[in-house]
């Protein structure tokens, strides 16, 4: 038997994985959703209007349905994971994301990213450091976010073909800045 099988019931719930609340995200918005669980791994956001970032989750600010919308994410070291970006669908404003140090960032997360319509238009800023789980195929997927003006890649050693890597995505986002600190 299966250790989870002999837990009870309400352990079983707290153990099972956090599926992405479809209803919580139509009945708050997309950014108080999304906020949520970002904030709940560990994660910090920044709204537009407001300097300060905000990482407390029983702190999050209360308003009008749109009041707040996410204009930064800071996932250093936080436990964000593939599972979760379907709270990022509906952000309209994110402009700067940075994943630091987040040991659940693969490919499939970049890959995901990339798909995100509403970041492929909104997002200019995007930093990957010491996520060793990303490789050339994720850095590859980003070609799609057609806005992006910044790319800075770091500590990553599952790319391994950086070089021809950066190559073809500076040819698909031939505006974009690409800084690297990869040795």
């Amino acid at each position: 038997m299966h250790e989870t099988e002999r837990a009870s019931p309400l352990v079983r719930k707290m153990i099972k994985p956090k599926r992405v609340d479809h209803e919580r995200i139509r009945d708050f918005g997309p950014d108080r959703a999304a906020s949520e669980w970002l904030l709940r791994c560990g994660a910090k956001v920044r709204y537009q209007g407001f300097e300060k970032w905000q990482q407390d989750y029983n702190g999050l600010p209360t308003g009008p349905l749109g009041k707040y919308k996410i204009q930064a994410i800071d996932a250093t070291e936080s436990c964000i994971m593939h599972r979760g970006f379907d709270y990022l669908d509906g952000l309209e404003h994110v402009e700067e994301i940075k994943f630091c140090k987040c040991i659940y960032i693969e490919d499939s997360c970049l890959e995901r990213l990339s798909k995100i319509e509403n970041l492929q238009k909104s997002l200019l800023r995007l930093e990957i450091i010491s996520c060793g789980n990303v490789t050339d195929r994720g850095v590859l997927s980003l070609n799609t976010l057609g806005s992006l003006q910044y790319l800075f890649l770091s500590d990553l050693p599952g790319l391994k073909e950086k070089d021809s890597t950066v190559q073809s995505l500076k040819r698909a986002l031939p505006s974009m800045e690409v800084e690297l600190d990869l040795e």
